[in-house]
């Protein structure tokens, strides 16, 4: 008899790749090593420089990412072998969530002159698009 997930997509199992959002290490990518108990696990991230530790379930985030046959308790060489073997960094890296915190970041390191050259750019781009539509619209009429 199959099992069900149901709803659930993201579950804690060894293996599972986690973005840690508090604390030291906030924004990085580390991967599930093992289970403590339901409020906690080891996680270790060695290709993303998180160091072995224990930490709460309620400050990660689960991610779509399996490592796929990580035994528990794996040293971080051997861990760090298996995220280069199947490409978790890269993998995670082509995500849009990732994609989105970088563009957030890049955002947020604007000056005030480069906010308002992008604003500018916005502007005539709109104008391009409004001017083309409004061709359109008169060619069909």
């Amino acid at each position: 008899m199959p099992t069900r997930q149901g709803s659930f997509k993201r579950l804690v199992e060894v293996g599972r790749v986690v973005l840690i959002n508090d604390g030291a290490d906030t924004g990085k990518i580390a991967v599930i090593v093992d289970i403590v108990d339901h409020n906690r696990a080891i996680v270790d991230g060695p290709t993303t420089n998180v160091t072995r530790q224990v930490i709460a379930f309620k400050k990660v985030v689960l991610t779509d990412i399996v490592v796929k046959r990580l035994p528990r308790t794996i040293g971080s060489k051997a861990l760090a072998k298996f995220l280069e073997k199947q490409q978790v960094v890269e993998t995670w890296q082509k995500t849009a969530w990732a994609q989105k915190i970088v563009a957030r970041e890049r955002r947020a390191a604007l000056s005030d002159f480069d906010r308002f050259k992008l604003m500018r750019l916005k502007k005539q781009q709109r104008f391009i698009v409004d001017h083309q539509t409004a061709l359109l619209k008169k060619e069909r009429a």
